[in-house]
């Protein structure tokens, strides 16, 4: 192979890792979203469930509200979860968040919780450069909190609404810096549009799907799977494998 066919395969071969490189889309706090219209107002729940093999076991069902509300005279998002146990049982676990309108960048986040009789609240406020305990909720159990935040994060608590809000389409990669509340630093995720598939819904319906991956930071995990409808990219289906092979933990949109 001569020098000038060789110095022009690198040159393509540079140029190609240069393009995959450039096909991860950043995605930083405080811009706005590209698909932010596709949130509404209103309530989706989710099954949530553990199955290996044919063997489907229930743990809860999941609802998350969208609302849309006046805080300190501003309009803001507002996001309202909580978790009902099989048989049920009450909800031991409430979340409740906000964010400014159009770009998702979070603004607070207080999660209470009730195990074995005693209940516990825990607030935070997401800062430009770190998370704090919210000095001025009662009975917070976090208000000492203090984690640094090198850039900007998102919160990892409403993953699914903030990824209904991105531009999915074919071949779409976004990197994504997000953090638990409370958890540790916030760290950048690789969300990818894997494909697309249509599942099938009771009573004969169909919905078009993106299905996007993600490996958490942990490739030597099995990855999880998302199916997003391709007209309000809301959140159909979501699949993660147990480690160990022995089945999957999954949620599937009920209505």
């Amino acid at each position: 192979m001569s020098l000038a066919v060789r110095s022009a395969l690198c040159a393509a071969l540079l140029l190609a890792a240069g393009s995959a490189q450039a096909a991860v889309t950043p995605v930083p706090v405080g811009q706005p979203l590209a698909r932010f219209a596709n949130l509404k107002p209103g309530v989706h729940r989710y099954l949530r469930f553990k199955q290996a093999g044919d063997t489907v076991r229930v743990a809860d069902v999941w609802t998350r509200e969208v609302r849309f509300e006046d805080q300190d005279g501003q309009r803001r998002l507002h996001i309202v979860q909580h978790w009902d146990g099989v048989g049920a049982a009450p909800s031991d676990r409430q979340l409740d968040s906000w964010f400014e309108l159009g770009t998702f960048r979070p603004l607070t986040h207080v999660r209470r919780t009730q195990k074995d009789g005693a209940a516990k609240v825990e607030g935070y406020a997401f800062q430009p450069d770190k998370i704090v305990g919210l000095k001025d909720l009662a009975d917070n159990a976090a208000k000492d909190f203090e984690v640094a935040s090198p850039q900007p994060s998102f919160n990892f608590e409403t993953d699914m609404e903030f990824l209904q809000a991105l531009p999915l389409a074919a071949g779409y990669e976004a990197s994504i810096v997000f953090t638990h509340p409370g958890g540790g630093p916030p760290a950048a995720y690789l969300f990818k549009v894997a494909g697309s598939e249509v599942l099938n819904l009771p009573g004969g319906g169909k919905v078009d799907c993106w299905v996007v991956t993600a490996d958490y930071n942990h490739p030597e995990m099995p990855i999880t799977r998302f199916w997003f409808a391709k007209g309000s990219q809301v959140m159909i289906k979501q699949l993660s494998p147990l480690p160990d092979g022995s089945g999957v933990i999954g949620k599937t949109l009920l209505y």
